[in-house]
């Protein structure tokens, strides 16, 4: 038997993981103690009676600090039940671009927390981490899953003369993904140059999008600020329609409406992160993994 755990922000995606496993979801209770700290706990009952010797998968996407909190003491009450085998899902993993020190004196960031979340558990599956590297910081290394291809599946099935465009070179790989996924169509990507956390250029490449249906692709859209850009350039353009798809929608700030003021015809996410603008799950692809 196989049971998933869940944490607080990933209840859809663990919810369809057990459908496609054919496994066992437990409940588990979140709160909060009176000073802020959180609680978690395993189903009292589940806990002395089925977890011993079980195989056990606990999803937890860590898009905050009390993500990252929630997801370590879940791990721990997973043991402190007796499984024998737990894997930890990362949907999506907070950090995870803070790579390497940009500055003398600032940390790994994604090292850091690799390492807390390496020690509670045997296994690590990351999903599309924004830099692959990443996964070599957990012991042992992570399993990268490529939610991309996903991607294609809530798309329009008759779009004109489709193109598949990544917001940088960096992301051409996932654009080939969704476009294979697809079936047809045409890639290509922007330039872009960042010159601070929020502040980005985006260069026009040369692909002629006049007429066309162009669908964004990127892993990550934060606070929708470069993908704005790349379709406010594609709407001067004269492209058809615009449509934004991306693995993880973190949407911060003004995301959604600085997309939707740009023009864009539709957004598409994945349940990474668990968002109005969800509309396929990766459970999938990481059930092709664990099988």
């Amino acid at each position: 038997m196989t049971t998933i755990v869940s944490g607080s922000a990933s209840q859809s995606l663990a919810a369809a993981l057990a459908r496609e496993l054919g496994a066992r979801l437990a409940p588990v209770e979140y709160d909060r103690f009176p000073d802020g700290e959180l609680f978690v706990a395993l189903d009292r009952d589940l806990a002395e009676s089925s977890l011993d010797g079980e195989r056990v998968i606990v999803v937890g996407a860590t898009a905050s600090s009390d993500a990252h909190v929630e997801l370590l003491c879940l791990q721990d009450a997973v043991r402190e039940a007796g499984a024998s085998e737990l894997i930890t899902i990362l949907p999506y993993m907070g950090y995870g671009r803070q790579d390497e020190a940009f500055e003398p004196g600032q940390p790994v960031s994604a090292r850091a927390m690799a390492r807390a979340i390496s020690s509670g558990t045997d296994r690590v599956l990351v999903v599309t981490p924004h830099e692959r590297d990443v996964c070599s910081f957990f012991e042992p290394t992570a399993t990268a899953v490529d939610g991309a291809a996903v991607l294609a599946d809530p798309l329009p099935a008759a779009l004109e003369d489709p193109v598949f465009l990544a917001p940088d070179a960096g992301a051409t790989g996932l654009a080939e993904t969704v476009r294979d996924a697809y079936g047809r169509g045409t890639t290509d990507h922007f330039e872009k140059t960042r010159h601070s956390g929020t502040d980005v250029e985006i260069t026009p490449s040369n692909v002629a999008v006049a007429g066309r249906d162009v669908v964004v692709v990127d892993d990550i859209v934060a606070t929708g600020g470069t993908m704005s850009q790349a379709v406010g350039v594609l709407q001067d353009r004269d492209a058809c329609r615009v449509f934004v798809t991306c693995v993880h929608a973190l949407l911060a700030r003004n995301a959604l409406t600085r997309l939707w003021g740009a023009g864009v015809e539709a957004i598409y996410a994945t349940d990474t992160l668990e968002r109005s603008v969800t509309t396929t799950s990766v459970a999938p692809v990481i059930a092709d993994v664990l099988s």
